[in-house]
C-alpha cells in the first residue's frame, strides 16, 4: 500500500494534523494525547466560567466543532462538579463521532496509546520526508548520518556509536534494533489500570485489552475474556477478510468514485445556474427600483416646474404693483387722457383690475406649495419584506412557539419546538415587539438563538408583546412561526420566600429547604380538633406570611397551588396586624363552619367577612371562589371559577388596592380595596392536605435548564 495515499486515516479530528501519541477512546476513535488534555481543559474551564467563552479560547491549536462546543456547555449546565482531569466519571466529546464519552473513574490515565497507529504515522513521515535523515544522537559534531535505532534505549545510532554503546557479550547486544526512526514504543503493552502488569487477555464486552487482575477483581470480572493470542487471530483473520473483500470489490469502488465525481461536477454548474437565477431576480428587482424611482423622480420635476411657473407669474404680476411698473404704470398714462368718453372706455376695465390687486394685497397667499410632503415614498412595507427575502424550502418545517412552556414573569421565557423527524435548525431567530394599536408600523426586534428558548429581559409592565420565530439551516431559511402574543405582569415582580419564623406551625406545615413552597400534612389538624366537633368547635387554619415586607408602590407575585387542596387562602396582612392572625383560634370562614351545613368545600367562604385582620380569598377543590358581600348576595355558581395553573396577585399600596390574576395570561378575576397603613406582607392559610408553590424566577439558567429538559 503507498503510505502517502492513507494521509486521510492518520490525521486527528481535534487539531487535523497528524496524530502525536494517539489514545484510543472507549468509542474507538483515536485523538492525540495532548488534544485530549486540552479538550478537558476546556470542559473543565466551561464549568468554572458558566459559559463556552473560555473553551473555545483554550488552546489556538485544538479546533473543537460548534456542535462539541454545544455539547460542552450542556454537560456543563447540567450541575456536575468537576475537580481534575479524572474526576470520578469525566465525560468527553468526542470529536471523532460528536458523542459524550465517559472515560471512568481514571480518565485519561484508563486509556490505550494506540502504537500501532503511532507507528505507522512513523512510517508516513519517513516517507514523506526521505529526504530528510535522522542523526545519530551521540557522534560529536558535527553528528554522523543515523544507520540503526535502538527500542530498548530509544535512541538512534551510527554504525560506530552502534558498536562503543552495545559491545559484544554484554546485556545490550542483546538490544532490539530497527531502521533509523524518531518512534519509539515500549516492547511490552502494560495496563493502565494496573501499570505493573501486562495485557495478556481481551475482554470482549468493552473490547479492549485487559490484565489477570482487572479480570480477578476488577471492573470486568463478570466479563467474557480471552486469551490474546486468540483475540489476535480472530480479529486479524476478520480484518484480512474484510481487506480482500473491499480489495475484490475496488471495480464497484471506482464506479461509486466516478458517480461522487460528476455530482461534484452536476454540484458545480447547479450552483452556477442557482447563482444566475438569482442574479436575475435581483437584477429584475434592480430595474423594477429604478423604473420607479425614475417614475417618481419625473413626478417630482413635473410638479417643481409647473409650480415655479405659477409662483413666477404671481411675483410678475406684483411687479407690475410698484410705481411706473406694468399695471400701475399704465394706469398712470391712462390718468393722463383727457378726453372723457375716451378715458371712460378704458379706465371700466383697468379699474376692475386695480381692485383685484388691492384684494390681493389684503389677502396675500402664494399661488404654488413649496413642500413636497405629497412625494414622500412609504417604503416601511417594502423593507420589512425585503427584509425577510431569503431563500425559503418547503421541506424546512414551521417552528411552533409553545405557549405552555413559555412564560412571562419577571423576564420573558419563550420554548419553541421543532415538529416533525427532521433534524433541527442550525439557527433560530426570534422576533418580538410591543403590541400597540395606536401604531400603525411595528418596529420588530430582533435575536439570534442557537437553542430552542430565549430568555428575554427589560419588557414593559402590564403589556402584551407578540413573538415569532423561524428557523435557518445553512442560507435556508423557513417561514415564520405562527405570533404568539403573552402578556407581562402588571407590575414589578416581588421576590420572598416563605417565613419559617414568625407564626410558622412546623407540627402543621411543611416547608422545602429552599423555603419556596409549603404543604399541610393532610388530616392531621383535623384529627386534633375531632373531639371538639361534637361541640360545635370550629377546625382552624394554619397560617404562614412571605419574609419580604411592602411599604409602598405596586407589587406583583405569583404561586401554584396543587390541584388536590382541599382549602387555601391567599392575600395579603398587614404589620400591625400579624399578632392577630397568628392568635386567632377559630376560623371563621372555614368550610366547615356550621356542623350541619351540608357542604363539603369552600363554598361558604365567599363570603368575604370585614372583620378579618386581613384581606384573603379562598381556593380550593379546584374551585376558585370570588368573594362577595352579604348584604348583595349573587347566584353563588356566578362566583365560582375553575382554578387556574398558576395565580398572581398585585398588590398597589398607592392606591389601596388587591388584585388576583390568572398568571397564566394576566387576567384579572377579582379587585378589591385593602387598608395599606402598615407593612403588608403575602399571607398564606392552609387546612386538609394543601400545597402552595411560589412561582419560580426565570434567569438565564433557568432558560438553560428548560431548553435541556
Amino acid at each position: 500500500v503507498a503510505i502517502k495515499g492513507i494521509e486521510r486515516e492518520l490525521i486527528c479530528p481535534a487539531c487535523k494534523e497528524l496524530f502525536t501519541h494517539p489514545l484510543i477512546l472507549p468509542c474507538q476513535h483515536n485523538v492525540c494525547h495532548k488534544c485530549v488534555k486540552e479538550i478537558l481543559f476546556a470542559f473543565e474551564d466551561s464549568f468554572a466560567d458558566g459559559g463556552s467563552e473560555s473553551s473555545n479560547q483554550s488552546s489556538p491549536r485544538i479546533k473543537i466543532s460548534s456542535s462539541s462546543l454545544d455539547r460542552i456547555d450542556r454537560v456543563s449546565r447540567s450541575g456536575i462538579k468537576r475537580n481534575s482531569l479524572t474526576p470520578r466519571s469525566s465525560l468527553f466529546p468526542c470529536p471523532g463521532c460528536q458523542r459524550d464519552i465517559d472515560l471512568g473513574e481514571r480518565g485519561i490515565n484508563g486509556l490505550f496509546r494506540n502504537f500501532t497507529l503511532e507507528t505507522i504515522v512513523e512510517r508516513y513521515r519517513q516517507a514523506a520526508r526521505a529526504a530528510i535523515a535522522i542523526m545519530c544522537d551521540f557522534c560529536k559534531p558535527p553528528p554522523q548520518e543515523s544507520t540503526k535505532s535502538c527500542m530498548d534505549c530509544s535512541a538512534s545510532y551510527c554504525n560506530e556509536c552502534f558498536k562503543i554503546h552495545h559491545p559484544w557479550g554484554t546485556v545490550k547486544a542483546q538490544h532490539e534494533y530497527v531502521g533509523p526512526t524518531t518512534n519509539f514504543r515500549p516492547k511490552i503493552l502494560m495496563c493502565p489500570e494496573h501499570e505493573m502488569e501486562r495485557v495478556n487477555m481481551y475482554c470482549e464486552i468493552c473490547k479492549r485489552p485487559v490484565c489477570h487482575l482487572c479480570k480477578l477483581g476488577g471492573c470486568h470480572a463478570n466479563h467474557r475474556v480471552t486469551t490474546m493470542s486468540t483475540a489476535y487471530k480472530t480479529l486479524k483473520e476478520k480484518l484480512s477478510k474484510d481487506i480482500e473483500y473491499l480489495i475484490s470489490k475496488e471495480s464497484q469502488v471506482k464506479a461509486h468514485i466516478s458517480q461522487l465525481d460528476l455530482l461534484l461536477k452536476e454540484t458545480e454548474s447547479n450552483s452556477e445556474r442557482a447563482k444566475e437565477e438569482a442574479s436575475r431576480s435581483f437584477e429584475k428587482l434592480s430595474h423594477l427600483l429604478e423604473e420607479k424611482k425614475s417614475a417618481a423622480l419625473r413626478a417630482i420635476e413635473a410638479s417643481k416646474n409647473l409650480r415655479l411657473e405659477e409662483l413666477q407669474m404671481q411675483a410678475e404680476e406684483y411687479q407690475g404693483l410698484l410705481e411706473n411698473n406694468g399695471l400701475v404704470g399704465y394706469a398712470q398714462e391712462v390718468l393722463k387722457e383727457t378726453d372723457p368718453s375716451c378715458f371712460v372706455q378704458t379706465a371700466k376695465q383697468l379699474h376692475v383690475r386695480i381692485q383685484k390687486a388691492t384684494e390681493s394685497l389684503e389677502s396675500f397667499r402664494p399661488a404654488a406649495e413649496t413642500t413636497f410632503e405629497d412625494f414622500v415614498v412609504d417604503i416601511a412595507k417594502q423593507e420589512e419584506i425585503l427584509g425577510d427575502l431569503s431563500f425559503h424550502s418547503n421541506d424546512l418545517e414551521v417552528p411552533e412557539i409553545n405557549e405552555e412552556q413559555s412564560k412571562m414573569y419577571n423576564k420573558a421565557l419563550i420554548s419553541w419546538e421543532w415538529p416533525g423527524k427532521t433534524e433541527s435548525a442550525d439557527i433560530y431567530v426570534l422576533e418580538y415587539h410591543k403590541v400597540n394599536r395606536e401604531e400603525e408600523r411595528t418596529t420588530w426586534q430582533e435575536i439570534e438563538v442557537s437553542s430552542k428558548c430565549k430568555v428575554i429581559s427589560d419588557l414593559d409592565d402590564d403589556s402584551s408583546y407578540a413573538f415569532r420565530v423561524r428557523g435557518y439551516k445553512g442560507s435556508i431559511c423557513s417561514p415564520w412561526s405562527r405570533e404568539v402574543i403573552l402578556r407581562t405582569p402588571p407590575a414589578p415582580v416581588l421576590s420572598f420566600l416563605f417565613d419559617d419564623k414568625c407564626g410558622y406551625n412546623s407540627e402543621h406545615l411543611l416547608l422545602n429547604p429552599g423555603r419556596t413552597s409549603v404543604e399541610s400534612r393532610a388530616g392531621f389538624p383535623l384529627l386534633l380538633g375531632s373531639e371538639r366537633v361534637q361541640v360545635g368547635c370550629y377546625t382552624t387554619l394554619d397560617y404562614i406570611i412571605g419574609d419580604t415586607g411592602i411599604a409602598k408602590g405596586k407589587h406583583f407575585w405569583a404561586f401554584h397551588v396543587e390541584a388536590y387542596s382541599y382549602l387555601v387562602k391567599v392575600g395579603v396582612v398587614s404589620s400591625n396586624k400579624i399578632q392577630k392572625l397568628f392568635h386567632n383560634t377559630r376560623d371563621v370562614t372555614s368550610p366547615r363552619y356550621e356542623q350541619d351545613s351540608g357542604h363539603d368545600s369552600g363554598s361558604e367562604d365567599a363570603f368575604f367577612d370585614s372583620s378579618q385582620p386581613f384581606t384573603l380569598v379562598t381556593f380550593g377543590m379546584k374551585k376558585f371562589f370570588i368573594p362577595t358581600t352579604p348584604a348583595a348576595p349573587k347566584d353563588p355558581m356566578s362566583t365560582i371559577l375553575p382554578l387556574p395553573s398558576s395565580l398572581g396577585i398585585c398588590l398597589d399600596c398607592d392606591k389601596g388596592k388587591l388584585g388576583f390574576y390568572d398568571a397564566g395570561c394576566m387576567k384579572c378575576l377579582y379587585e378589591c380595596e385593602v387598608d395599606c397603613s402598615g407593612v403588608m406582607y403575602p399571607a398564606f392559610a392552609l387546612m386538609g392536605g394543601a400545597a402552595v408553590h411560589l412561582e419560580e424566577a426565570v434567569t438565564e439558567k433557568y432558560g438553560e435548564y428548560h431548553d435541556d429538559t
